[in-house]
């Protein structure tokens, strides 16, 4: 059998001398599928919340790299595993899980996103604010770790579980994410939805939708939101599969977050992590597209 490439990542635990035998084990080797590489990460690490003890409210430093603490992190959500799950050469799983909620408690996640999504538009030849937006929704089953009480039935779908609420840009860049019960209304959670939009991205002023989103919607958003919802419908005598105008914009974007098998079922409890799940995801992506 083939050996395992080596390891370029010079905060890897393989090139730390001392520690116990969990930080001597070569894991940029083993799982190459989440170790970020080195351009990845000069992008992803000045973004991160700095550590409690440098920002003046005393503690004690960090003990597991950070580096190693993201490849973790993105392991879990590209492979889909639970959090008990992780292989022992990344940090303790309650390390990670715990840095994890801290920072999605905190909005870093979103943070991080933003700042990478501004950065990518302008790396695509935009401007870091975008002007118009693409909206829609997708129903994704529930794992029993999720309680009855967040989570419900989508009719139309036949989905007992969640909604994710998307708004989008031209290119596809994530701008806004709701996760709701997924027994609620397009139009509903549409609502909330741009309200959310409105207040991240004060810029947009043109919205396209589907038909599901026609309605009260459209007169609530311009009165209230500033925004113009041009509802996009299928041909009465389309036939088959068809590109609609914008809106497969944003059915890519749900694909690309269907990607990452975290993401292909809700196994969250709270729906602010849910919607942080998503937030990973869409920053794996831009990062990978950056570090080219």
């Amino acid at each position: 059998m083939s050996s395992s490439p080596p390891c370029t990542c010079a905060s890897c635990p393989t090139h730390t001398a001392g520690g116990d035998r969990r930080s001597r084990l070569p894991r940029c080797a083993v799982y190459p599928s989440s170790a970020t590489t080195d351009a990845q990460w000069a992008i992803i690490a000045p973004l991160l919340p700095p550590p409690g003890n440098t920002a003046g409210r005393g503690g004690r430093a960090e003990k597991h790299d950070r580096r190693l603490l993201i490849d973790a992190i993105f392991y879990l959500v590209r492979g889909g595993i639970s959090w008990r799950e992780l292989p022992r050469e990344f940090p303790p799983r309650s390390t990670v899980f715990d840095t994890f909620t801290r920072w999605v408690r905190s909005g870093a996640w979103a943070r991080v996103h933003d700042a990478l999504r501004d950065r990518l538009r302008i790396r695509l030849g935009r401007r870091p604010q975008p002007s118009a937006a693409i909206i829609d929704s997708q129903s994704v089953r529930a794992a029993d770790t999720v309680a009855g009480d967040c989570r419900g039935y989508d009719a139309g779908k036949k989905v007992n579980g969640r909604k994710r609420h998307l708004a989008v840009d031209t290119n596809g860049l994530l701008l806004a994410v709701l996760v709701t019960i997924a027994g609620l209304q397009d139009r509903d959670g549409g609502l909330r939805l741009l309200a959310r939009l409105r207040e991240s991205c004060a810029t947009v002023v043109l919205v396209w939708a589907d038909a599901g989103y026609a309605g009260r919607l459209v007169t609530f958003a311009a009165r209230v939101l500033a925004f113009t919802v041009q509802i996009v419908r299928r041909a009465d005598d389309q036939v088959g599969f068809r590109l609609l105008h914008r809106r497969w914009v944003v059915e890519r974007t749900l694909a690309w977050i269907s990607k990452y098998r975290r993401c292909v079922r809700d196994y969250e409890r709270r729906l602010d992590t849910s919607e942080a799940m998503v937030h990973t995801a869409m920053i794996m992506t831009m990062s990978r597209r950056l570090a080219r």
